[in-house]
């Protein structure tokens, strides 16, 4: 299948659709996901065009899964998370829903179990004050 210029992430990445960003490069943005299933969950979004890992570049790889380690650290200490799940789907029947690559950073906690990945969207002043505490823990 052919990219898909409408996605939702491709309408965040030009701006179209707000989000509460937590880190920008030229590779990448970091957003806070509007439905979180953890305190602190984000995504990171290569600005590159791909369905998934399936189609990514080599190049593109290099370039982003560093930001997704930096930004998995600075979740784990922003919510004193005591773990990480890094995420990420390719294609529907391995859960893809949005067909543009992308990274789930989510902070766990023991004993705590994810929040379904609902149709509701969170609260913005909470995604908001979430992507502060973000963005001071990455300095």
């Amino acid at each position: 299948m052919a990219y898909d210029e409408s996605n939702i992430f491709a309408k965040i990445l030009r701006e179209e659709i707000p989000s509460h960003r937590v880190y920008q490069d030229e590779s990448c943005i970091a957003i806070m996901d509007v439905m979180p299933q953890s305190k602190g969950h984000c995504l990171v979004v290569p600005r590159a065009p791909s369905r998934n890992l399936l189609d990514c570049a080599d190049a593109t790889l290099g370039a982003v899964m560093p930001v997704v380690a930096r930004l998995a650290r600075a979740v784990k200490t922003a919510f004193h998370a005591d773990g990480v799940m890094i995420s990420q789907f390719n294609e529907a029947a391995a859960g893809q829903t949005v067909y543009h690559l992308h990274f789930h950073v989510i902070p766990r906690y023991d004993g705590v179990p994810l929040q379904p990945h609902s149709g509701g969207m969170a609260d913005q002043a909470m995604l908001a004050e979430q992507a502060d505490m973000i963005r001071a823990a990455l300095g």
